[in-house]
């Protein structure tokens, strides 16, 4: 039951919304029959919960001329349920995400969302963080003509944070939710990062920008530090990162990084349950001294034709902090080939919602047991 009511909902997107001419005929209403008084529930949970990861995708699949930084904080406004907050990061100390977001001349937003239900639990404190490079060029790392036409989706991480928090809301979790979305783009401009740059980042580490289109790491880890000093407990950032984590998996498969591996194991498990599918990457010290820099306390890369994915997820691992973290490196099954040939058909999936959503349920489930 809950698969019809997903299929239909998910299956009834249509990504030509921003088409001129009169929408063609969709589905308006479909109806299961026999569902009874106890599987009625489920069908409308599972319904609410696609029916979010269309927002994902409506976001993802947006123009990035009509879903620039500015347009998502201005989406995520008007999300009911939730208290949210724009913040500018220039002015309040997050120098990586000021520094990437300095090449537009739209400026860069720290969206945070809020679901603080009466009556959750002190502990956990979730927070989700999302990146949302709403267009990356590459900046001076400029990419070639056969990627850059996909960076409109490179906020796919942001959006399926800002998308999941709206259903976790809208079920009423009783579990203390933060959404940190760092919003920003890449752009190739006189203001952007130069190779050998040297920032500062908000917890106070500088970093050796040694490729300006590694800046995905760059803005996570300034949320990361936020949601620390915010009083996360667990975390979980999501992202389109790497390349190469496509190049490995597909667009099937996203990978789950986590020096602790009774959490990686709870998001992974969260992932396959429901649908969100995920495999466990290893993180080793040994991979800590490929981001030593000559100049700075770390380098963004390692600039070694290796290990991209995992040396991504060890960049990050320095802003994580104190407690359970885990990485979602989500490039592949983000976004989904014109070419798939099967059902799935393509564009952006909403990879992620429905992998928060059964997060939280399960802690939820676990911390009220």
């Amino acid at each position: 039951m809950s698969a019809l009511a997903e299929g239909a909902v998910l299956g009834g997107y249509a990504r030509r919304r921003w088409r001129g001419s009169e929408s063609p005929l969709a589905v308006e209403r479909f109806v299961i029959c026999g569902c009874g008084d106890e599987l009625t529930p489920v069908a409308d949970r599972a319904a609410l919960i696609a029916r979010w990861t269309n927002t994902a995708r409506e976001l993802v699949d947006a123009p990035a001329n009509l879903m620039s930084p500015a347009d998502l904080a201005d989406r995520a406004v008007k999300f009911d349920h939730l208290v949210t907050e724009i913040i500018d990061p220039i002015s309040t100390g997050l120098g990586a995400l000021a520094a990437v977001g300095a090449s537009s001349p739209i400026p860069p937003r720290l969206i945070v969302l809020r679901h603080a239900p009466p009556g959750a639990p002190a502990t956990p404190r979730l927070a989700l963080i999302g990146k949302a490079v709403t267009f990356d060029t590459g900046g001076y790392f400029l990419k070639p003509q056969s990627d850059i036409v996909r960076q409109k989706a490179d906020m796919a991480g942001g959006a399926a944070v800002a998308a999941a928090l709206g259903a976790i809301a809208e079920l009423g979790l009783p579990l203390s939710v933060t959404g940190v979305v760092p919003a920003c783009e890449n752009m190739l401009s006189g203001s952007a990062i130069r190779p050998t740059d040297v920032i500062t980042t908000a917890a106070g580490l500088t970093v050796e920008v040694n490729n300006p289109d590694a800046e995905g790491r760059l803005i996570l880890a300034d949320a990361l530090w936020f949601a620390r000093r915010d009083g996360a407990t667990h975390i979980v950032d999501l992202a389109t990162l790497t390349g190469a984590m496509r190049a490995g998996m597909g667009d099937v498969f996203a990978g789950v990084f986590s020096p602790d591996p009774d959490w990686r194991e709870v998001v992974v498990q969260a992932g396959n349950a429901s649908g969100d599918l995920a495999w466990p990457w290893p993180l080793h010290p040994r991979y800590r001294s490929l981001i030593e820099s000559t100049v700075a306390d770390l380098r963004n890369t390692s600039g070694k034709n290796f290990g991209f994915p995992i040396v991504a997820a060890t960049f990050l691992q320095q802003f994580a902090g104190d407690g359970p973290w885990a990485h979602v490196d989500m490039l592949g099954p983000a976004l989904l080939d014109e070419d798939r040939g099967d059902a799935l058909g393509a564009g952006a999936s909403g990879y992620g919602v429905r992998m928060l959503v059964e997060l939280v349920t399960r802690l939820s489930a676990a911390t009220t047991a």
